[in-house]
């Protein structure tokens, strides 16, 4: 049997010089603007429902989540707080997110224990030091009101460095993975000097301050020794400061000397001989052997969902905008 499939195919054109061809020419441009314009609006109505069923299943997920998380929290568990990336106020470790998680947990009555996963360079000494400061507040408050402690306890993964470092500082045990990279107990301030780079290309620089030191720090302005001597005064204040967190968090649990706070990092398992962390082990296994509660729920604040829609949508929605520009504009835009 032989199927044929047909379609409308558009009248001939008069050949070029016979009478009418111009209209012709006209009509069959008009007609396939129109059946071009037809084709967007369809392919735009498309993607508009493909868009809006995205959106819909992901409100449904998170619902589904939602209920399956306030279920499981009605039961014994144990409460997991991720403290991922760089620590600082506007990111996913930032000490506003990782506070709520703490004090949501603290006040749950099914929470048998807490467990910080961290797996952070580390970041602002600011926002580590309000998290570190609440879990000790949030301890003393949950003691003084329920009669009995609420452990915490911190969980390196690859990384529990510098400001990572200073929030399990916090925790009442620090365990680790043999490969984890523990420690960097110090402060930095990167800066460049391209002064003389400036003086080899002939270029002047015109920096106008109000104040002899405003422009301290200035990449392209000498560093002078007063100046020098200010920032490293400012640097080893706040080194002081942390020196004295981990030391109140660890007290005679370190076994080693100076070197500790000198910004060297080790592994996890000389992290343990050191002191700086009590022992190997995972989430599961600090759930399941020491709090003695193997359930978790992960307590971690996520981002607001139109917000996390956003940001997975924002990369691919730019690029169709500026692909439409292209179109609009011939191509005159540049990839």
């Amino acid at each position: 049997m032989n199927w044929k499939f047909w379609s409308r195919h558009p009248d001939p054109m008069p050949a070029p010089g016979q009478p009418d061809w111009e209209r012709a020419l006209i009509n069959r441009m008009a007609a396939e603007y129109l059946r071009d314009q037809r084709n967007r609006r369809r392919w735009g109505v498309f993607f508009k429902l493909l868009i809006l069923l995205y959106v819909v299943a992901l409100f449904v997920t998170a619902g589904f989540q939602g209920m399956s998380d306030t279920l499981s929290s009605s039961e014994p568990h144990t409460a997991l707080i991720e403290v991922k990336g760089v620590i600082s106020a506007d990111s996913d470790a930032s000490a506003d997110r990782v506070i709520g998680a703490l004090r949501t947990a603290f006040e749950s009555d099914h929470v048998k224990g807490v467990i910080l996963r961290i797996n952070s360079p580390g970041g602002s000494p600011v926002q580590a030091g309000y998290i570190n400061d609440e879990i000790k507040r949030l301890k003393a408050k949950y003691k003084k009101d329920k009669g009995r402690e609420m452990p915490v306890y911190a969980v390196a993964v690859d990384l529990c460095a510098s400001g990572g470092y200073y929030i399990a500082a916090g925790a009442d045990a620090i365990y680790v993975d043999q490969a984890s990279l523990v420690g960097s107990i110090g402060v930095r301030i990167d800066s460049f000097g391209f002064q003389d780079a400036m003086k080899e290309l002939h270029i002047e620089r015109r920096l106008l301050i109000a104040g002899a030191d405003k422009g301290v720090l200035d990449p392209f302005s000498p560093l002078s020794e007063s100046q020098r001597t200010f920032i490293q005064g400012v640097l080893d204040t706040l080194h002081r400061q942390f020196i004295a967190a981990v030391k109140t968090g660890r007290g005679d649990k370190l076994k080693g000397g100076d070197e500790l706070f000198s910004g060297l990092f080790w592994s996890g398992e000389q992290a343990v001989t050191l002191g700086l962390a009590d022992g190997l082990g995972s989430s599961s296994h600090v759930a399941r052997e020491v709090i003695g509660t193997e359930k978790i729920l992960d307590y971690t604040q996520k981002r607001d969902l139109l917000d996390s829609f956003a940001k997975r949508l924002g990369v691919s929605f730019a690029g169709g905008a500026m692909d439409a520009v292209r179109s609009l504009l011939g191509g005159g835009i540049p990839r």
